[in-house]
């Protein structure tokens, strides 16, 4: 029996994501050849490691990618770098017809979170993953919102101050308003908001995520199994990905609700769910996990993607 040939991939964006999911791939790609890491920084420790591995390399940028031998073998990229960045990236990708799969808050192409949504945007030429906050939290508002509308939906990240290189900092706006819109867009919630929180805790903490979920009174027993149940897809594919308390429940008059006048007779129910996320540690720390997940969920939507090329 033949079996299609594995669809061939490269990183562009180094740092410390670009790296985490090199070793993902190499490991446990599957319908996925990674054949390349690009850069910007010649003497980066991204670049030095990806050569050691046997990948092609340059330090030439997305313009570096282009001028390989094979880059026309190249169908699919993933981009690891900055939403500023990403936006130059996709303009010289598209046209080639390489698909990609984008880490950074640009939010070019539509929001994707692997247990949500991914079937809806499988031929979509650009995915954008979100930030970590939102890979996180966002199944659990959908978990809530298919079992009662969800009228407000907000979740705060909590990350280690040493997860969070230049990247992640210099997107802090966009990471807050694009989880705020895919809280709406992904998650089902009519209103949104998202916070994060760098830690300094010295030794690191693990990531930590709180949903709060604003309903009408519904039945709890099937919005717990509901999120328990998505909890479990997740964790599928971030295996360090666990609810650490049961959901929660707090009953609010409907005085307290003067903003959701829908709500002024049968008053809210508030939902809340907490999440821990601990990283696989492949390349970084196992607190990492605001890393790990991005990187987890970007290689879930990468093999099914090329799955879906391989059957073209």
């Amino acid at each position: 029996m033949n079996h299609p040939a594995r669809v061939k991939a490269a990183i562009i964006g180094s740092g410390n994501i670009g790296c985490d999911l090199m070793v993902k791939l190499l490991r446990h790609g599957r319908q996925l050849e990674l054949a390349a890491m690009i850069g910007i920084d010649p003497d980066s420790d991204g670049l030095a490691r990806a050569r050691r591995l046997g990948l092609a390399t340059s330090h030439q940028g997305v313009e570096g990618l282009l001028a390989m031998p094979g880059a026309a073998d190249i169908r699919l990229v993933f981009d690891a770098t900055s939403a500023g960045a990403h936006a130059r990236h996709e303009q010289l990708l598209r046209p080639r017809g390489v698909r990609v799969i984008d880490l950074t808050p640009a939010a070019i192409g539509p929001y994707v979170v692997p247990a949500v949504n991914l079937d809806a945007h499988l031929d979509a030429p650009n995915i954008n993953m979100v930030t970590c906050g939102g890979q996180a939290t966002i199944p659990i508002v959908a978990a809530v919102a298919a079992v009662t509308p969800v009228f407000y939906g907000e979740i705060v990240a909590s990350i280690a101050s040493q997860s969070a290189g230049p990247g992640t900092r210099a997107n802090i706006d966009e990471f807050t308003e694009t989880t705020a819109q895919a809280i709406v867009g992904v998650g089902g919630a009519r209103h949104g908001k998202a916070i994060i929180i760098l830690n300094p805790a010295e030794p690191p903490l693990m990531m930590r995520d709180t949903v709060f979920c604003l309903t009408a009174p519904a039945d709890r027993d099937a919005i717990a199994r509901s999120v328990a149940a998505m909890a479990d897809k997740v964790s599928a594919y971030v295996p360090g990905y666990r609810l650490k308390q049961e959901v929660q429940f707090e009953a609010l008059p409907a005085e307290a609700l003067a903003a959701y006048p829908e709500l002024a007779r049968s008053g809210g129910l508030k939902v809340s769910v907490f999440i821990e996320v601990e990283g696989a540690a492949h390349y970084l720390p196992a607190y990492a996990g605001n890393l790990d997940i991005m990187t987890s969920a970007a290689m879930a939507c990468g093999e099914r993607v090329a799955a879906r090329l391989q059957q073209a």
